[in-house]
């Protein structure tokens, strides 16, 4: 199974969405707040191909995208695919 990494923030209704996505769906995820440090937006940033919006969630190095991204994933039942190939 793929690290699943999201990068989030503070008063972010997608951030709370998506991780409620990830536990209904039992899947362990690690947040990174990116208003504890700077060099966290700018690790964000670059991963992402230059996207500031939170969340950004990455399955490994796969960029997922964002919370309707995800979403889209789960709706589709292709979520467990992306997590397990």
């Amino acid at each position: 199974m793929k690290k699943i990494l999201m990068y989030s923030g503070p008063m972010c209704n997608f951030c709370e969405a998506a991780k409620r996505l990830l536990d209904r769906n039992n899947l362990k995820y690690e947040v990174l707040d990116i208003s504890t440090k700077d060099s966290l937006r700018e690790e964000m940033t670059k991963k992402s191909n230059g996207k500031r919006t939170i969340p950004q969630i990455f399955f490994d190095d796969y960029h997922v995208g964002g919370y309707q991204e995800l979403r889209e994933l789960e709706k589709s039942g292709k979520l467990a695919q992306y997590l397990n190939n």
